[in-house]
């Protein structure tokens, strides 16, 4: 393997560089967008029960922020829960932006890996072919060893590439879904917490009162 990866010249070292980049993209992704981790089970359970009951001091907040991404979105709602409902969406969904952006940390490094190394393969390919035509200007046709040395590294370049760029163009893809997903799970919990909010305010008068 080492040989092949030598037979194809200077061109296989950014492309492994890029290898090494996307791999250790789709680690930390996988990790980080594990669902039990960006969506806690039973959290919006909990925090509508906090809304329910009142229980919605500072402390609760802030320790809500800090537990996951749809913790902090709940977290947006529940600061301006005595605002209109509008405004509780609009603060919702600037938090959302910043959430989203997060989600997608790395993922456009991961696209720009897929669409540059078939390139960087092309150009080994390209280098691979001019050294075979030197080659044979040098020497002539009577030598295939030259030849074959040129014809290899271009093939080397050109495979090395698209083994590289597969991967992270369908990991680009996949983590893109599964960031869609996470996020209309998120924005259906925060939705129904923001009704649970207009039921207890609009209950608080008849609590009041009685």
């Amino acid at each position: 393997m080492l040989e092949i990866l030598i037979a194809g010249g200077w061109p296989m070292v950014p492309i492994l560089i890029a290898s090494a980049i996307a791999l250790a993209i789709i680690l930390e992704r996988f990790w980080t967008l594990r669902r039990k981790s960006v969506i806690p089970p039973e959290l919006g359970e909990q925090v509508m029960t906090w809304a329910r009951t009142r229980k919605l001091d500072p402390k609760h907040i802030d320790a809500l922020r800090q537990t996951s991404p749809l913790g902090e979105l709940l977290a947006a709602a529940l600061v301006v829960r005595n605002r209109p409902r509008e405004i509780i969406k609009e603060r919702v969904e600037d938090t959302g932006r910043h959430v989203v952006h997060r989600l997608e940390r790395f993922l456009n490094t991961l696209g720009t890996i897929a669409i540059v190394s078939p390139l960087l393969g092309l150009l080994g390919t390209v280098f691979g072919m001019i050294s075979m035509f030197f080659a044979v200007m040098v020497s002539g046709v009577g030598d295939p060893l030259k030849m074959a040395g040129g014809i290899g590294e271009a093939l080397v370049c050109t495979a090395s590439g698209l083994v590289v760029a597969i991967p992270a163009y369908f990991f680009h893809r996949y983590f893109r879904g599964r960031v869609s997903d996470l996020v209309i799970d998120m924005e259906v919990q925060v939705i129904a917490l923001i009704d649970e909010l207009a039921v207890v305010a609009d209950a608080a008068p008849v609590r009041s009162a009685g």
